[in-house]
């Protein structure tokens, strides 16, 4: 394996998230959530950079999440804060199913 490669992480069954809906997994120590967006999955740090709040608990509108403490909002595909009163993004992580089981890259 290359040095630069991802460590992937078997976490769930791949029907595991639900269209629309969104799952949370710990992932070597790093609340990641996982969202199901028009079949399209995404996985972030499920950590608000304003004040480390969850976000999966918040709206999801298109390819956003609205932290539900102080409505910042983060970019659900790059993880970039949208707006105050967050300024930093959040990690996100490559997802993906594959022999019937979800994988997350490890951070």
């Amino acid at each position: 394996m290359a040095e630069d490669a991802p460590r992937w992480l078997e976490v769930d069954a791949a029907d595991a998230v639900p269209a629309g809906g969104h799952a949370v997994y710990e992932v070597d120590g790093r609340y990641v959530a996982v969202y199901n967006v028009g079949g399209e999955l995404y996985a972030i740090e499920d950590r608000c950079s304003h004040d480390d709040n969850p976000l999966a608990d918040g709206p999801v509108e298109g390819l956003e999440v609205i932290c539900p403490r102080h409505g910042a909002r983060f970019c659900l595909r790059t993880g970039a804060a949208l707006s105050p009163p967050a300024y930093e993004p959040v990690a996100t992580f490559p997802v993906r199913r594959r022999d019937g089981r979800l994988w997350i890259a490890a951070p």
